[in-house]
This record gives C-alpha cells, sequence and structure tokens, in this order.
C-alpha cells in the first residue's frame, strides 16, 4: 500500500514508519521536524517537513495515497489545558481540514491514534472498554474525542473508512527525555543520571502502559482490518507511579531519590483497559510484561547514552 504518515518521526511513528517499509510498503512522511528517520529503504519512503497546518502540502501529499496514518499533536495533557485555544487550532482544526482534503483526494482509509489514557476521563468500572462513557477532565482527551467524532460523521457523510486505535500509556526507545513525553524514558533517565524523580501527587496514580513494540503491532493489524472500528490499545495491566519506580530500580539496580509535588486535577486517577475487542477483532494482543519492556528500553537507554543529555 501507499501510506501517508503523518507525525512519523516521532516517537511512535518513526517506528511505524520502519514496520511499514519492513513490510514493503510505500511510505509518505510528513513532520514539522525530522528526527528519526529511516534511510535503510530510500526508495520506498519520501520525508516533507512541514507543518501540520500546511494544506497545500498536505492535499498534494495525499495524491496517489491508499491509506493514512494520523499521529500528529502538538499538545500532551499536562500542557493542554494551559491553552485549550491554541490545542483547538493546532489540533482539532488541522485534523478536520485534513479529512476534508482526504475527501478531496478520494483517500478512504484513516487509522488515527487517540488516548486511552484521557477520553474516558476517571472511570466508573475497571478495565475500560470502549463502550464506557467518555467524560474527558483534559483538553486533551476533549480534542482527541472531537477529533474521533469529525472522523465518524465524515463516515456517514462521505464514506470514509476510520480505525481509531485509543492507545493507553506508550513508552520505549526514541520516546523524548521530559516529563511530558512519559514517566518510564523520564524515570529511567533521570536513575541513570543520579537525578531526583519528580511525581505529582502521592504515586498512587494508576496506567495501563505498553511497549512500544506493542503499539506498532496494533498499528499493522489496523492495516489489515476493512472496516471501521474503535480499539483499546494497552497492556490491560495496573500499575501505580510508585511500582514503575521499584521496577526501574530493580532493572538499574539503583535507588531513587523520590521528590513529591502537590497532585494535578487533569490527572486521571486510574487507567487499565480492556483490550478483548482488539484481540477478538484486529487479532491482537500485547505481548511484552512491563519487566521486559522497562528491561529493552534501559538497554537502549545505556547503548544510546550521548541521547541523555
Amino acid at each position: 500500500m501507499r501510506i501517508l504518515v503523518l507525525g512519523g518521526t516521532g516517537f511512535i511513528g518513526s517506528h511505524i514508519v520502519d514496520a511499514l517499509l519492513d513490510e514493503g510498503h510505500t511510505v509518505k512522511v510528513i513532520d514539522r521536524t525530522l528526527k528519526h528517520i529511516n534511510n535503510e529503504f530510500p526508495q520506498f519512503v519520501e520525508y516533507i517537513q512541514a507543518d501540520f497546518a500546511d494544506s497545500l502540502v498536505l492535499l498534494e501529499a495525499l495524491t496517489g495515497i491508499d491509506l493514512v496514518i494520523h499521529l500528529i499533536s502538538s499538545t500532551v495533557p499536562g500542557t493542554s489545558n494551559l491553552d485549550p485555544v491554541a490545542d483547538i487550532q493546532s489540533n482539532l482544526v488541522n485534523s478536520v481540514n485534513l479529512f476534508k482534503s482526504m475527501q478531496q483526494a478520494g483517500v478512504k482509509r484513516i487509522i488515527y491514534f487517540s488516548s486511552g489514557g484521557t477520553v474516558y476521563g476517571n472511570p466508573v468500572q475497571l478495565p475500560i472498554s470502549e463502550s464506557h462513557p467518555t467524560h474527558p477532565i483534559s483538553s486533551y482527551g476533549i480534542i482527541k474525542l472531537a477529533i474521533e467524532n469529525y472522523l465518524f460523521m465524515h463516515q456517514q457523510l462521505y464514506g470514509l473508512t476510520p480505525i481509531v486505535l485509543r492507545l493507553s500509556n506508550p513508552y520505549g526507545p526514541r520516546q523524548g527525555h521530559l516529563g511530558s513525553q512519559g514517566v518510564i524514558g523520564t524515570f529511567l533517565r533521570r536513575i541513570i543520571q543520579g537525578q531526583p524523580i519528580k511525581i505529582w501527587g502521592d504515586g498512587s496514580i494508576i496506567r495501563d502502559y505498553i511497549y512500544i513494540a506493542d503499539a506498532v503491532s496494533a498499528c499493522m493489524a489496523a492495516l489489515k482490518l476493512d472496516q471501521s472500528g474503535v480499539f483499546n490499545i494497552g497492556s490491560g495491566q495496573r500499575n501505580s507511579l510508585l511500582e514503575i519506580i521499584k521496577e526501574i530500580e530493580h532493572c538499574t539496580g539503583k535507588d531513587a531519590e523520590i521528590i513529591f509535588e502537590p497532585s494535578r486535577g487533569f490527572d486521571v486517577k486510574t487507567v487499565v483497559l480492556d483490550t478483548s475487542m482488539a484481540k477478538n477483532i484486529l487479532g491482537w494482543q500485547s505481548e511484552y510484561s512491563l519487566k521486559r519492556g522497562v528491561g529493552l528500553h534501559y538497554d537502549w537507554l545505556i547503548k544510546n547514552s550521548k541521547k541523555l543529555v
């Protein structure tokens, strides 16, 4: 297939591009910065450095494309509430423009990476299935959910075939080292460098952490699906922040210095995803335990120690 990956040089996107090229697909990538580029298959991949808001570049890039993978987001849960208007303009408006451009270009298929960690809000039951009420408590989650709704509006009105992957908290090689980019990578880097770990709240917040290879395999499974749908993609396992730190201490052989900060109102207390629908329809399930994933991430960081700065 000829596939356009929006956000294809970032943490998740670059791994997906690698997998697409390994399977013989022809890939175009649009991203604001070209961080992680695959040079193994230059004849099968084209990188375009452009802003998501550049509708002319986007429309041209969609020419001849069979499927779009949409990974772009300019915010994270911790920053989205600072300027909700900017969140709407940069993420929701640009995504709706994308769907309009797809309609003009005759591209019907799209895989959209939504957020299983934020669209549901604080859960009323665990694990969280796709039919759980959606009451996000951050602008990030609200925008993700709004984009989902626009996708299915375009399905109803214009024949779009969207697949929404509600991803839990991903981690693994190439992830950014800022706190907003994932706690496991941030905690690993800090403990390797002998720096304190900062936690918002008492460390009891529970998340569903998924290793990057599992997230990629879910996307590759979705490629083969010829129908639309919404799927939770996570490990199905619950781990608190303090449990994550214990696993990292065990992996690295180092004790962590923890600094506790006041809790934040936009942090969902507990997220554990029910992934049975992905198993039954996509034929996908998580294969990496937390111990294995943390170990692989740690090994990568050690081998790429120059990237820790």
